[in-house]
């Protein structure tokens, strides 16, 4: 009996063992991207993963919030954020390996109403009247302290001079997503997102564009990790594809580097 147990237990190892070169095969890449890129980024991620079958785990937020995770020892591998405020904090926290860092994306920030709101066609300009036009709604957008979104919102609305009298009338959301919720919702008269949200909520509509040189330049950078698995390069490399190039531009951000093939 101990004999036979002793061969039930080999061909129990031997049959694991066999099986180990495919679960080696299942090969999973931890994404954390700025909660604007969903849309995009989903797609990316669908098209990278019926090319190599590697799958993904994505965690979207503020990158803010993604950065401090990515800090507090989160087991991500790769870091989009909308700014490069926080993709430097990173950095300084020595959680990015600094030489994967690419400036990738570009974007711009619209104000928007809901979909049947009378509002339309503002002018963004000096001295326009943000506070005026909101009447006694809310205006939603990220939190001005620590959400990019929502201070390139405050940046233009101070070089504007449409900050002060607007600014107890703001409604301060956790992302640039649940910014765009509430006006979609009706529970804000107005919104200050990036384009590329508004164009994939149908429930709002663009009311005026900010010019680019009322606020610092949108970049959205991205990275690897210190911990980042060694798949992740190629992952990083297909982000500079002409294929992802397309997938982005279609949603509406800029693609700031020459893109490989």
């Amino acid at each position: 009996m101990i004999r036979i147990a002793g061969l039930f237990t080999a061909f129990v190892l031997l049959a694991g063992a066999s099986l180990s070169p495919a679960a080696a095969e299942d090969k999973t890449i931890t994404v954390f991207a700025a909660a604007s890129m969903k849309n995009a980024l989903d797609e990316i991620d669908a098209a990278y993963t019926a090319k190599t079958g590697v799958k993904f785990s994505v965690s979207y937020a503020a990158s803010s919030v993604l950065a401090k995770q990515i800090e507090q020892g989160a087991p991500a591998d790769v870091f989009v954020s909308a700014d490069t405020d926080r993709m430097d904090y990173a950095i300084s926290k020595r959680t990015i390996n600094e030489p994967t860092r690419v400036n990738l994306l570009g974007n711009s920030i619209v104000l928007i109403a809901p979909k049947d709101s009378k509002i339309d066609n503002v002018t963004i300009a000096q001295g326009f009247d943000l506070a005026k036009l909101a009447g006694d709604g809310k205006i939603a957008t990220g939190d001005v302290k620590s959400v990019p979104v929502g201070k390139y919102a405050k940046a233009a609305l101070e070089k504007l001079g449409a900050w002060q009298a607007a600014e107890p009338k703001f409604a301060m959301a956790e992302s640039v997503r649940a910014a765009l919720t509430l006006v979609a919702r009706g529970e804000a008269n107005l919104g200050i997102v990036y384009s590329t949200d508004a164009k994939v909520e149908p429930g709002v509509k663009v009311v005026g564009t900010f010019p680019a040189d009322s606020h610092p330049a949108i970049i959205y950078p991205v990275a690897a990790t210190t911990t980042a698995k060694a798949e992740t390069n190629d992952y990083l490399a297909f982000l500079r594809s002409t294929a992802a190039k397309t997938i982005l531009e279609k949603y509406g951000f800029k693609f700031l580097v020459s893109p490989t093939t």
